[in-house]
């Protein structure tokens, strides 16, 4: 698409009116055009002036015949737009008055009569929320997939056994599975959010006009209606001010990058030397320019710090709207850039997760030997001497506390002392306590809801199927 950055004066005062003699200086027009960036409304601008073309016909606000010639040119413009055959200019700002001075030159004075009963401000507040909602719908999907992803692999590793964390230090055996499922815990939180958010923004700001309404008899529910809106908005003060929409989804987006970092972060860990977990597939990995055996996984790394470009625009929106005056400033431009930058961003990001997920190795093997390590059945050993010997759980920690303490001292594991080791600390215990001690024993115990037993994981990927990907 070209740009037209030449200064037309004639154009820019027949824009305004007879209130300005000239035209803009050129830094002005520099601060003051849009069209770099909005014309990414064009769908949504064209999708709202064809909605208040038919409402003004059918309320008699302008004629029939000006209004198919409007719908008619509106369609020739689209197509010139999706060919590339559209000539932008920064004289015209933004694009509102480049659609409608396109227009204007396709069906001659007919396209005037369309900015009846309507102000760019309402018009640029309604092309935000379809744009916006149009984005939510896109994004419910690619996080989907990515549901569908970790669930196909969960069912994989229903009963591959690893490590789980605190601090990141070893904690209690758990299930890889359990592992990948929480993971679609999270997403399935961003989903709700991106439906919440959906709610709120669905209602049609067209028909506000400036700041006060109109005086025409416009029939806002039409034009509400026609774009798939739940209502049109109740005052036209707040109509034209608000973009709580476009902080919202930004909230959306920037808790969705918190989750994703999280798992980039994981994948980093595991796929270094030291964790050995999980390799990452050749081609979401990079390798280094000095040192032949690196095998990076650029693409999680950067996943990781994308979140950091989407939490910035939630806070330079934030800071744009935090001291405005009702109603309408020009502030509100700035709105568009981080919204559309902190999408495309997050956009790729979810793409790379998924890719990753699907094309992830794990090594099982390595992940169950590590599971034993750092004494992980303690607690499964305090919860038995609580259920079979009915000691309170603070004895129990207790006692299980020397266990631990004796056995790193003889470098074994819990189930490597002897009875008579365990006796020595406490005399009732039996030498039923090692039907506990081991992970996988460890692992099958944990049958409560939400566990990470494998048969409670085979129920919760039925369950996540049913709830997510429905």
């Amino acid at each position: 698409m070209n740009d037209d950055t030449k200064n037309d004066t004639s154009t820019t005062s027949t824009m305004w009116g007879g209130r300005f003699e000239a035209g803009p200086s050129a830094v002005m027009e520099e601060i003051n055009a849009s069209i770099g960036f909005d014309q990414r409304l064009y769908t949504q601008d064209i999708r709202g002036s064809r909605a208040h073309a038919r409402m003004l016909v059918s309320k008699d606000i302008i004629t029939k015949v000006d209004g198919d010639a409007i719908l008619k040119g509106l369609d020739q413009v689209e197509a010139e737009i999706k060919a590339g055959k559209f000539k932008f200019s920064r004289a015209l700002e933004d694009i509102h008055m480049n659609i409608e001075s396109r227009l204007r030159e396709i069906v001659g004075d007919a396209a005037g009569r369309l900015h009846t009963a309507r102000s760019r401000n309402d018009q640029v507040a309604t092309d935000l929320k379809l744009w916006v909602r149009d984005a939510l719908d896109g994004l419910d999907g690619a996080l989907q997939d990515l549901q569908a992803t970790l669930i196909d692999r969960a069912e994989e590793h229903t009963a591959s056994v690893m490590p789980g964390f605190t601090h990141l230090q070893t904690a209690q055996p758990v299930t890889l599975g359990h592992h990948l499922l929480s993971y679609t815990e999270m997403i399935g939180r961003d989903r709700s959010r991106i439906k919440d958010c959906r709610t709120r923004l669905n209602e049609c700001p067209l028909g506000a006009a400036a700041l006060a309404g109109t005086s025409f008899p416009i029939d806002r529910d039409q034009t509400a209606a026609a774009l798939g809106f739940q209502r049109p908005t109740h005052n036209s003060l707040d109509s034209v001010s608000d973009r709580d929409f476009a902080l919202e989804y930004l909230s959306v987006l920037s808790i969705l990058g918190v989750h994703l970092s999280r798992m980039a972060e994981e994948m980093v860990l595991w796929a270094s030397v030291q964790f050995g977990y999980m390799r990452v597939s050749d081609d979401f990995s990079s390798g280094s320019s000095i040192m032949p055996q690196k095998r990076n996984p650029d693409a999680a790394e950067l996943v990781r710090g994308k979140s950091g470009r989407v939490f910035g625009a939630l806070m330079g929106l934030l800071t744009v709207m935090k001291g405005l005056p009702l109603s309408y400033g020009k502030d509100m431009q700035e709105d568009k850039e981080p919204v559309f930058e902190a999408s495309d961003t997050m956009e790729l990001c979810v793409s790379a997760m998924t890719g990753m997920f699907a094309s992830a190795t794990y090594d099982t093997a390595r992940m169950e030997n590590d599971a034993g390590k750092g004494f992980t059945t303690a607690t499964d050993l305090a919860d038995w001497l609580v259920r079979v010997l009915t000691m309170p759980f603070r004895d129990a920690h207790h006692v299980t506390g020397a266990l631990v303490k004796m056995a790193e001292e003889q470098g074994v594991g819990l189930e490597g002392l002897t009875l008579e080791d365990m006796r020595s600390v406490e005399p009732s215990i039996t030498k039923d306590v090692f039907a506990v001690l081991g992970v996988l024993k460890s692992v099958n115990s944990r049958t409560s809801f939400g566990g990470t037993a494998p048969t409670n994981v085979l129920a919760a990927v039925k369950d996540a199927r049913e709830r997510f990907l429905k």
